[in-house]
């Protein structure tokens, strides 16, 4: 993206076409630098800018973002001893199916190894696999099947989910209830933080929603799981939880998926106005705890701009 370029574009939009350039989207001579996260918002944001002004050269950003992200998230790290794929597919067939593997998380130091004892601090900086990071790349997914009509991307957010449930949901003992590891090793066998996420089996409900209502709306060549089992999971996961939280980034997500279940009821006529209703509740009650803690009057020092923008 040359400089001319940039100065031509409004501001909010210069933002994401220097995203592409310093990330190694749209300049190609600079290595890749994805992180799911991250690149899930991107794009989205892509999405909406090209329903905004029509172009398509936005559309193609999310689309190339899509593919680099399968590439280097769904691959294996270069400083790893394994190679290749996650989902253990050769290439021709794992480009078909990036998603089976589940994506890493891009972080800048590779995963703890078995037997190594964790270092909190350091965790931050190490690899492996989040579930919020995974759902959010589902929903990106999803958005470029609504911008495209394109079902092959609902396909793989299917596909991600049935690996990530798969890896991050478990029973406490035979018969006992079900709970989720907060992060899992890169290949999604072994868990790198016990602890669950407060929103992790919310956002997963919510996700699993979303998912099947676009997936009943694919056309026939399309082979798509159904998520009923893991809906299951989730909702039973669900029931009798609170998901107040005094976290700027938690009442971001909190908000996000009032915001998302609005739309599965309004768009495909959901029976969750009981959900919604306590969300709502939730969501007030974060809002106040917010104000009433005053955080953003502390010192930059002792703020997280990450967090804030949630």
């Amino acid at each position: 993206m040359t400089s001319t370029a940039l100065q031509q574009a409004p501001p909010h939009q210069n933002i994401m076409l220097a995203f592409a350039a310093s990330t190694g989207l749209s300049d190609t001579s600079r290595e890749p630098r994805r992180y799911l996260w991250t690149d899930a918002f991107a794009v989205c944001n892509y999405l909406e800018l090209y329903r905004q002004t029509g172009k398509q050269t936005y559309l193609q950003l999310a689309l190339a973002l899509v593919d680099q992200v399968h590439q280097v998230l769904g691959q294996h790290r270069k400083d790893s001893a394994y190679n290749g794929w996650l989902c253990g597919l050769e290439a021709e067939e794992a480009r078909q199916h990036p998603t089976l593997g589940g994506l890493r998380i891009g972080k800048e130091l590779n995963e703890r190894l078995p037997g190594e004892t964790a270092d909190e601090s350091r965790e931050w900086n190490q690899d492996g696999q989040y579930f919020h990071y995974l759902t959010k790349w589902m929903h990106a997914l999803v958005c470029v099947t609504r911008d495209t009509e394109n079902y092959v991307y609902t396909q793989w957010a299917v596909e991600l989910a049935k690996a990530a449930h798969a890896a991050f949901v478990y029973t406490t003992v035979p018969g006992g209830s079900r709970r989720m590891y907060w992060k899992m090793s890169i290949d999604l066998s072994r868990p790198l933080v016990d602890s669950m996420g407060q929103h992790d089996p919310l956002d997963g409900l919510i996700t699993y929603l979303t998912l099947q209502a676009m997936a009943k709306r694919a056309p026939e060549q399309y082979s798509m799981p159904t998520l009923d089992t893991e809906i299951q999971d989730m909702s039973a996961m669900c029931a009798g939880q609170r998901w107040a939280t005094a976290d700027a980034l938690g009442i971001g997500g909190l908000a996000t998926d009032t915001y998302r279940l609005v739309q599965l009821i309004e768009q495909h006529h959901l029976d969750e106005s009981a959900r919604l209703e306590d969300l709502l509740h939730d969501l007030e009650y974060s809002l106040h705890a917010l104000v009433a803690n005053n955080l953003l009057s502390f010192p930059v020092t002792h703020r997280l701009a990450f967090r804030e923008l949630g």
